[in-house]
Protein backbone atom coordinates (compact mmCIF):
# COMPACT_ATOMS: atom_id res chain seq x y z
CA UNK A 1 0.00 0.00 0.00
CA UNK A 2 1.22 3.51 -0.82
CA UNK A 3 1.31 6.47 1.54
CA UNK A 4 -1.88 7.86 0.01
CA UNK A 5 -3.68 4.81 1.42
CA UNK A 6 -2.90 5.97 4.98
CA UNK A 7 -3.59 9.01 7.13
CA UNK A 8 -0.42 10.92 8.04
CA UNK A 9 0.52 11.69 11.68
CA UNK A 10 -0.28 15.35 10.92
CA UNK A 11 -3.80 14.40 9.88
CA UNK A 12 -4.21 12.19 12.96
CA UNK A 13 -3.03 15.01 15.25
CA UNK A 14 -5.45 17.42 13.57
CA UNK A 15 -8.24 14.88 14.17
CA UNK A 16 -7.35 14.72 17.89
CA UNK A 17 -7.26 18.51 18.25
CA UNK A 18 -10.39 19.10 16.18
CA UNK A 19 -12.33 16.38 18.02
CA UNK A 20 -11.69 18.13 21.32
CA UNK A 21 -11.89 21.82 20.46
CA UNK A 22 -15.57 22.18 19.70
CA UNK A 23 -18.88 22.46 21.49
CA UNK A 24 -17.68 21.92 25.07
CA UNK A 25 -15.29 24.84 25.41
CA UNK A 26 -17.66 27.26 23.64
CA UNK A 27 -20.76 26.34 25.65
CA UNK A 28 -19.96 24.74 29.02
CA UNK A 29 -18.69 27.81 30.89
CA UNK A 30 -22.22 29.18 31.04
CA UNK A 31 -23.42 26.03 32.84
CA UNK A 32 -20.40 25.98 35.18
CA UNK A 33 -21.01 29.58 36.28
CA UNK A 34 -24.42 28.64 37.68
CA UNK A 35 -22.70 26.95 40.65
CA UNK A 36 -19.08 28.21 40.57
CA UNK A 37 -18.07 31.86 40.31
CA UNK A 38 -14.46 31.76 41.44
CA UNK A 39 -12.01 32.59 38.65
CA UNK A 40 -9.32 30.37 40.15
CA UNK A 41 -11.65 27.37 40.59
CA UNK A 42 -13.07 27.77 37.08
CA UNK A 43 -9.58 27.65 35.56
CA UNK A 44 -8.69 24.73 37.82
CA UNK A 45 -11.58 22.84 36.25
CA UNK A 46 -9.80 23.02 32.91
CA UNK A 47 -6.43 22.15 34.46
CA UNK A 48 -7.84 19.07 36.20
CA UNK A 49 -9.71 18.10 33.03
CA UNK A 50 -6.51 18.56 31.01
CA UNK A 51 -4.45 16.46 33.41
CA UNK A 52 -7.11 13.75 33.26
CA UNK A 53 -7.08 13.80 29.46
CA UNK A 54 -3.26 13.75 29.31
CA UNK A 55 -3.09 10.76 31.67
CA UNK A 56 -5.72 9.02 29.58
CA UNK A 57 -3.88 9.81 26.35
CA UNK A 58 -0.56 8.45 27.68
CA UNK A 59 -2.33 5.26 28.81
CA UNK A 60 -4.08 4.89 25.45
CA UNK A 61 -0.76 5.40 23.67
CA UNK A 62 0.50 2.12 25.18
CA UNK A 63 -2.75 0.32 24.42
CA UNK A 64 -2.80 1.59 20.85
CA UNK A 65 0.85 0.74 20.21
CA UNK A 66 0.49 -2.73 21.76
CA UNK A 67 -2.87 -3.56 20.12
CA UNK A 68 -2.72 -1.65 16.80
CA UNK A 69 -6.11 -1.90 15.14
CA UNK A 70 -8.78 0.68 14.34
CA UNK A 71 -11.81 0.87 16.61
CA UNK A 72 -10.54 2.48 19.82
CA UNK A 73 -12.22 0.99 22.90
CA UNK A 74 -13.98 -1.62 20.77
CA UNK A 75 -10.56 -3.06 19.96
CA UNK A 76 -9.06 -2.61 23.45
CA UNK A 77 -11.92 -3.90 25.60
CA UNK A 78 -12.72 -6.77 23.25
CA UNK A 79 -9.17 -8.08 23.35
CA UNK A 80 -8.44 -7.37 27.02
CA UNK A 81 -11.70 -8.40 28.70
CA UNK A 82 -14.15 -10.22 26.41
CA UNK A 83 -15.65 -9.69 22.92
CA UNK A 84 -18.92 -8.70 24.64
CA UNK A 85 -17.15 -5.80 26.40
CA UNK A 86 -15.70 -4.67 23.08
CA UNK A 87 -19.05 -4.91 21.33
CA UNK A 88 -20.82 -2.89 24.04
CA UNK A 89 -18.06 -0.30 23.87
CA UNK A 90 -18.43 -0.09 20.11
CA UNK A 91 -22.19 0.18 20.50
CA UNK A 92 -21.74 3.04 22.96
CA UNK A 93 -19.22 4.79 20.72
CA UNK A 94 -21.41 4.53 17.63
CA UNK A 95 -24.73 5.46 19.27
CA UNK A 96 -23.54 8.05 21.79
CA UNK A 97 -19.79 8.58 21.50
CA UNK A 98 -19.81 10.21 18.11
CA UNK A 99 -23.39 10.64 16.90
CA UNK A 100 -24.43 12.72 19.93
CA UNK A 101 -21.34 15.01 19.89
CA UNK A 102 -21.72 15.47 16.12
CA UNK A 103 -25.28 16.62 16.78
CA UNK A 104 -24.26 18.90 19.67
CA UNK A 105 -21.48 20.56 17.71
CA UNK A 106 -23.65 21.00 14.64
CA UNK A 107 -26.39 22.58 16.81
CA UNK A 108 -23.81 24.95 18.30
CA UNK A 109 -22.61 25.81 14.78
CA UNK A 110 -26.20 26.63 13.84
CA UNK A 111 -26.77 28.61 17.05
CA UNK A 112 -23.73 30.84 16.49
CA UNK A 113 -24.58 31.44 12.84
CA UNK A 114 -28.25 32.11 13.63
CA UNK A 115 -27.21 34.66 16.28
CA UNK A 116 -25.77 36.69 13.39
CA UNK A 117 -28.49 35.83 10.87
CA UNK A 118 -31.70 35.43 12.93
CA UNK A 119 -33.73 34.50 9.86
CA UNK A 120 -31.78 31.22 9.62
CA UNK A 121 -32.82 28.14 11.59
CA UNK A 122 -30.10 26.66 13.87
CA UNK A 123 -31.59 23.21 13.38
CA UNK A 124 -31.59 23.38 9.58
CA UNK A 125 -28.05 24.79 9.57
CA UNK A 126 -26.96 21.86 11.75
CA UNK A 127 -28.59 19.32 9.43
CA UNK A 128 -27.02 20.90 6.34
CA UNK A 129 -23.52 20.89 7.87
CA UNK A 130 -23.74 17.19 8.79
CA UNK A 131 -24.91 16.24 5.30
CA UNK A 132 -22.20 18.22 3.47
CA UNK A 133 -19.37 16.83 5.62
CA UNK A 134 -20.74 13.31 5.34
CA UNK A 135 -20.40 13.36 1.57
CA UNK A 136 -16.87 14.84 1.76
CA UNK A 137 -15.62 12.11 4.10
CA UNK A 138 -17.40 9.36 2.20
CA UNK A 139 -15.35 10.13 -0.92
CA UNK A 140 -11.63 9.42 -0.28
CA UNK A 141 -8.92 9.60 2.39
CA UNK A 142 -7.19 12.31 0.39
CA UNK A 143 -10.27 14.54 0.51
CA UNK A 144 -10.85 13.71 4.20
CA UNK A 145 -7.26 14.33 5.24
CA UNK A 146 -6.82 17.55 3.27
CA UNK A 147 -10.11 19.02 4.48
CA UNK A 148 -9.34 18.10 8.10
CA UNK A 149 -5.80 19.53 8.14
CA UNK A 150 -6.86 22.81 6.52
CA UNK A 151 -9.84 23.48 8.78
CA UNK A 152 -7.95 22.48 11.94
CA UNK A 153 -5.13 24.90 11.05
CA UNK A 154 -7.73 27.63 10.46
CA UNK A 155 -9.31 26.79 13.83
CA UNK A 156 -6.04 27.13 15.75
CA UNK A 157 -5.20 30.42 14.06
CA UNK A 158 -8.64 31.92 14.69
CA UNK A 159 -8.66 30.90 18.37
CA UNK A 160 -5.27 32.52 18.97
CA UNK A 161 -6.39 35.68 17.15
CA UNK A 162 -9.66 35.80 19.10
CA UNK A 163 -7.87 35.60 22.46
CA UNK A 164 -5.29 38.25 21.50
CA UNK A 165 -7.82 40.70 20.02
CA UNK A 166 -10.27 40.31 22.91
CA UNK A 167 -7.63 40.78 25.62
CA UNK A 168 -6.00 43.75 23.86
CA UNK A 169 -9.20 45.60 22.91
CA UNK A 170 -11.29 45.11 26.05
CA UNK A 171 -11.89 48.55 27.54
CA UNK A 172 -13.15 47.49 30.96
CA UNK A 173 -11.80 44.08 32.01
CA UNK A 174 -13.86 42.29 34.62
CA UNK A 175 -12.73 42.41 38.24
CA UNK A 176 -12.99 38.64 38.63
CA UNK A 177 -9.89 37.41 40.47
CA UNK A 178 -7.97 34.40 39.20
CA UNK A 179 -5.91 34.06 42.37
CA UNK A 180 -6.88 31.43 44.99
CA UNK A 181 -8.91 32.72 47.92
CA UNK A 182 -10.57 31.44 51.05
CA UNK A 183 -13.17 28.79 50.32
CA UNK A 184 -11.67 27.69 46.98
CA UNK A 185 -10.18 24.49 48.41
CA UNK A 186 -13.57 23.38 49.74
CA UNK A 187 -15.17 24.24 46.40
CA UNK A 188 -12.64 22.17 44.46
CA UNK A 189 -13.47 19.08 46.54
CA UNK A 190 -17.24 19.68 46.38
CA UNK A 191 -19.95 17.95 44.41
CA UNK A 192 -20.46 21.13 42.37
CA UNK A 193 -16.87 20.89 41.12
CA UNK A 194 -17.34 17.21 40.22
CA UNK A 195 -20.55 17.95 38.31
CA UNK A 196 -18.86 20.86 36.50
CA UNK A 197 -16.07 18.45 35.54
CA UNK A 198 -18.54 16.39 33.53
CA UNK A 199 -18.86 19.37 31.16
CA UNK A 200 -15.08 19.80 31.09
CA UNK A 201 -14.50 16.11 30.46
CA UNK A 202 -16.98 16.36 27.62
CA UNK A 203 -14.96 19.25 26.19
CA UNK A 204 -11.81 17.08 26.34
CA UNK A 205 -13.62 14.13 24.75
CA UNK A 206 -11.72 13.24 21.61
CA UNK A 207 -8.20 12.92 23.05
CA UNK A 208 -8.45 9.24 22.09
CA UNK A 209 -9.69 9.92 18.53
CA UNK A 210 -6.53 8.74 16.76
CA UNK A 211 -6.96 5.21 18.16
CA UNK A 212 -10.05 4.86 15.99
CA UNK A 213 -7.82 5.25 12.93
CA UNK A 214 -4.90 3.03 13.97
CA UNK A 215 -5.15 0.63 11.02
CA UNK A 216 -5.22 3.57 8.60
CA UNK A 217 -2.35 5.49 10.23
CA UNK A 218 1.24 5.53 8.99
CA UNK A 219 3.45 3.55 11.43
CA UNK A 220 0.86 3.60 14.25
CA UNK A 221 3.12 1.95 16.84
CA UNK A 222 5.67 4.73 16.41
CA UNK A 223 3.48 7.76 15.74
CA UNK A 224 0.42 7.15 17.95
CA UNK A 225 2.01 8.15 21.31
CA UNK A 226 3.19 11.49 19.87
CA UNK A 227 -0.13 12.15 18.14
CA UNK A 228 -2.14 11.57 21.34
CA UNK A 229 0.28 13.34 23.69
CA UNK A 230 1.00 16.47 21.65
CA UNK A 231 -2.60 16.85 20.51
CA UNK A 232 -3.91 16.78 24.09
CA UNK A 233 -1.32 19.22 25.42
CA UNK A 234 -2.07 21.75 22.66
CA UNK A 235 -5.77 21.59 23.48
CA UNK A 236 -5.21 22.04 27.22
CA UNK A 237 -3.31 25.30 26.56
CA UNK A 238 -6.02 26.51 24.16
CA UNK A 239 -8.78 25.76 26.70
CA UNK A 240 -7.08 27.70 29.47
CA UNK A 241 -6.50 30.65 27.13
CA UNK A 242 -10.10 30.67 25.90
CA UNK A 243 -11.72 30.44 29.34
CA UNK A 244 -9.40 33.09 30.79
CA UNK A 245 -10.38 35.34 27.87
CA UNK A 246 -14.13 34.74 28.26
CA UNK A 247 -13.99 35.49 31.99
CA UNK A 248 -11.71 38.49 31.56
CA UNK A 249 -13.76 40.34 28.96
CA UNK A 250 -17.41 39.55 29.84
CA UNK A 251 -19.29 39.88 33.18
CA UNK A 252 -20.20 36.67 34.97
CA UNK A 253 -23.89 37.63 34.97
CA UNK A 254 -23.89 37.94 31.18
CA UNK A 255 -22.32 34.50 30.72
CA UNK A 256 -24.18 32.48 33.39
CA UNK A 257 -26.53 29.90 31.91
CA UNK A 258 -25.86 31.00 28.33
CA UNK A 259 -24.98 28.73 25.40
CA UNK A 260 -23.26 31.13 22.96
CA UNK A 261 -20.65 32.48 25.39
CA UNK A 262 -18.12 33.17 22.62
CA UNK A 263 -20.57 35.50 20.89
CA UNK A 264 -21.40 37.21 24.20
CA UNK A 265 -17.72 37.74 25.03
CA UNK A 266 -17.06 39.17 21.57
CA UNK A 267 -20.05 41.51 21.91
CA UNK A 268 -18.64 43.01 25.12
CA UNK A 269 -15.30 43.70 23.44
CA UNK A 270 -16.16 44.53 19.84
CA UNK A 271 -19.77 45.68 19.92
CA UNK A 272 -22.60 44.34 17.79
CA UNK A 273 -20.78 44.49 14.44
CA UNK A 274 -17.64 42.89 15.80
CA UNK A 275 -19.69 40.27 17.61
CA UNK A 276 -21.51 39.44 14.38
CA UNK A 277 -18.18 38.87 12.66
CA UNK A 278 -16.99 36.78 15.61
CA UNK A 279 -20.19 34.76 15.56
CA UNK A 280 -19.40 33.75 11.99
CA UNK A 281 -15.79 33.00 12.95
CA UNK A 282 -16.87 30.84 15.91
CA UNK A 283 -19.27 28.95 13.66
CA UNK A 284 -16.41 28.27 11.24
CA UNK A 285 -14.30 26.92 14.12
CA UNK A 286 -16.85 24.19 14.73
CA UNK A 287 -16.78 22.87 11.15
CA UNK A 288 -13.49 21.04 11.77
CA UNK A 289 -14.92 19.46 14.94
CA UNK A 290 -17.94 18.01 13.17
CA UNK A 291 -15.62 16.98 10.35
CA UNK A 292 -13.20 15.16 12.67
CA UNK A 293 -15.96 13.16 14.34
CA UNK A 294 -17.56 12.20 11.04
CA UNK A 295 -14.10 11.09 9.87
CA UNK A 296 -13.06 9.02 12.91
CA UNK A 297 -16.29 7.75 14.50
CA UNK A 298 -17.52 5.46 11.70
CA UNK A 299 -14.33 3.40 11.94
CA UNK A 300 -15.88 1.77 15.03
CA UNK A 301 -18.95 0.72 13.07
CA UNK A 302 -16.67 -0.44 10.25
CA UNK A 303 -14.71 -2.92 12.40
CA UNK A 304 -17.95 -4.16 13.98
CA UNK A 305 -19.16 -4.82 10.43
CA UNK A 306 -15.95 -6.74 9.70
CA UNK A 307 -16.31 -8.91 12.82
CA UNK A 308 -20.05 -9.65 12.94
CA UNK A 309 -22.04 -10.94 9.94
CA UNK A 310 -25.24 -9.36 11.28
CA UNK A 311 -23.64 -5.95 10.65
CA UNK A 312 -21.60 -6.88 7.56
CA UNK A 313 -23.16 -4.04 5.57
CA UNK A 314 -21.24 -1.60 7.84
CA UNK A 315 -17.96 -3.31 6.89
CA UNK A 316 -18.28 -2.38 3.22
CA UNK A 317 -16.01 0.24 1.66
CA UNK A 318 -15.97 2.19 -1.59
CA UNK A 319 -13.29 1.89 -4.29
CA UNK A 320 -10.99 4.13 -2.21
CA UNK A 321 -11.25 1.92 0.88
CA UNK A 322 -13.45 4.41 2.75
CA UNK A 323 -16.16 2.84 5.01
CA UNK A 324 -19.03 4.70 3.37
CA UNK A 325 -21.90 2.68 4.84
CA UNK A 326 -20.57 3.22 8.39
CA UNK A 327 -20.23 6.95 7.70
CA UNK A 328 -23.79 7.19 6.41
CA UNK A 329 -25.13 5.21 9.39
CA UNK A 330 -23.44 7.44 12.00
CA UNK A 331 -24.61 10.59 10.24
CA UNK A 332 -28.20 9.36 10.17
CA UNK A 333 -28.04 8.85 13.96
CA UNK A 334 -26.58 12.35 14.37
CA UNK A 335 -29.39 13.84 12.27
CA UNK A 336 -31.95 12.12 14.52
CA UNK A 337 -30.28 13.60 17.63
CA UNK A 338 -30.43 17.08 16.09
CA UNK A 339 -34.16 16.72 15.46
CA UNK A 340 -35.25 15.06 18.72
CA UNK A 341 -33.02 15.85 21.75
CA UNK A 342 -32.21 18.74 24.11
CA UNK A 343 -28.69 20.16 24.23
CA UNK A 344 -27.82 19.89 27.93
CA UNK A 345 -29.30 16.42 28.33
CA UNK A 346 -27.28 15.07 25.40
CA UNK A 347 -24.09 16.60 26.80
CA UNK A 348 -24.45 15.06 30.27
CA UNK A 349 -25.41 11.50 29.33
CA UNK A 350 -22.90 11.42 26.44
CA UNK A 351 -20.10 12.57 28.75
CA UNK A 352 -21.09 10.07 31.46
CA UNK A 353 -21.23 7.13 29.04
CA UNK A 354 -17.97 7.98 27.31
CA UNK A 355 -16.25 8.53 30.66
CA UNK A 356 -17.22 5.02 31.75
CA UNK A 357 -15.99 3.67 28.42
CA UNK A 358 -12.53 5.23 28.71
CA UNK A 359 -12.29 4.37 32.44
CA UNK A 360 -12.60 0.66 31.60
CA UNK A 361 -10.05 1.00 28.80
CA UNK A 362 -7.42 2.64 31.03
CA UNK A 363 -8.11 0.05 33.74
CA UNK A 364 -7.44 -2.51 31.02
CA UNK A 365 -3.84 -1.30 30.86
CA UNK A 366 -3.22 -3.01 34.23
CA UNK A 367 -5.08 -6.11 33.08
CA UNK A 368 -3.07 -6.31 29.86
CA UNK A 369 0.26 -6.03 31.70
CA UNK A 370 -0.85 -8.83 34.01
CA UNK A 371 -2.29 -11.05 31.26
CA UNK A 372 0.50 -10.60 28.70
CA UNK A 373 3.64 -9.41 30.51
CA UNK A 374 5.93 -10.42 27.65
CA UNK A 375 3.98 -8.97 24.69
CA UNK A 376 5.91 -6.46 22.59
CA UNK A 377 5.21 -2.92 23.80
CA UNK A 378 6.67 -0.35 21.36
CA UNK A 379 5.62 2.34 23.85
CA UNK A 380 5.17 2.15 27.61
CA UNK A 381 3.03 4.67 29.48
CA UNK A 382 5.11 7.49 30.95
CA UNK A 383 4.83 7.50 34.75
CA UNK A 384 3.15 4.08 34.98
CA UNK A 385 1.40 3.14 37.28
CA UNK A 386 0.77 6.66 38.63
CA UNK A 387 -0.45 8.06 35.29
CA UNK A 388 -3.34 5.60 34.73
CA UNK A 389 -4.21 5.70 38.46
CA UNK A 390 -4.65 9.50 38.26
CA UNK A 391 -6.99 9.08 35.30
CA UNK A 392 -9.02 6.31 36.95
CA UNK A 393 -9.32 8.27 40.22
CA UNK A 394 -10.39 11.59 38.68
CA UNK A 395 -12.76 10.05 36.16
CA UNK A 396 -14.25 7.68 38.75
CA UNK A 397 -14.85 10.56 41.17
CA UNK A 398 -16.66 12.53 38.45
CA UNK A 399 -18.80 9.58 37.37
CA UNK A 400 -19.92 8.80 40.95
CA UNK A 401 -21.02 12.38 41.62
CA UNK A 402 -22.77 12.56 38.26
CA UNK A 403 -24.69 9.33 38.94
CA UNK A 404 -25.79 10.69 42.33
CA UNK A 405 -26.80 14.15 41.13
CA UNK A 406 -27.99 13.34 37.59
CA UNK A 407 -29.64 9.92 37.99
CA UNK A 408 -31.88 10.24 34.92
CA UNK A 409 -28.92 10.74 32.60
CA UNK A 410 -26.98 7.95 34.34
CA UNK A 411 -29.92 5.56 33.95
CA UNK A 412 -30.21 6.49 30.29
CA UNK A 413 -26.51 5.65 29.87
CA UNK A 414 -27.12 2.32 31.63
CA UNK A 415 -29.97 1.68 29.21
CA UNK A 416 -27.63 2.20 26.24
CA UNK A 417 -25.16 -0.30 27.76
CA UNK A 418 -27.86 -2.93 28.40
CA UNK A 419 -29.18 -2.48 24.86
CA UNK A 420 -25.64 -3.04 23.57
CA UNK A 421 -25.39 -6.27 25.56
CA UNK A 422 -28.66 -7.51 24.09
CA UNK A 423 -27.44 -6.66 20.58
CA UNK A 424 -24.24 -8.62 21.27
CA UNK A 425 -26.17 -11.77 22.17
CA UNK A 426 -28.29 -11.37 19.05
CA UNK A 427 -25.14 -10.89 16.96
CA UNK A 428 -23.28 -13.98 18.18
CA UNK A 429 -26.18 -16.15 17.09
CA UNK A 430 -24.95 -15.34 13.57
CA UNK A 431 -21.45 -16.65 14.46
CA UNK A 432 -18.82 -13.87 14.57
CA UNK A 433 -16.16 -14.02 11.90
CA UNK A 434 -13.41 -13.21 14.37
CA UNK A 435 -12.81 -11.95 17.88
Amino acid sequence: MSRKDFFSPATATSVVIANMVGTGVFTSLGFQLLDIQSGFVLLMLWVVGGVTACCGALSYAELGATLPRSGGEYNFLGRIYHPAAGFISGWVSSTIGFSAPVALTAITFGTYLASVFPELSPKWLALALILILTFIHASSRHNSGSFQRIFTAIKLLLIILFCLIALIMVKEPTTLSFMPKSGDAALITSGAFAIALIYVNYAYTGWNAATYLSSELEQPQKSLPKVLGYGTLVVMVLYLALNFTFLRVAPVDALSGQLDIGYIAAQHVLGDIGAAIMGIVLALLLISTVSAMILSGPRVLHVIGQDYPLFKLLGKTNKNGVPTMAIYCQSILALLFVVNSSFQQIMIFASFTLGLNTLLAVLGLFVLRWQLPNIERPYKTFGYPVTPIIYITLMGWTLIYTAINKPVEALFALGIIVTGLLMYFISIRFQPIQG
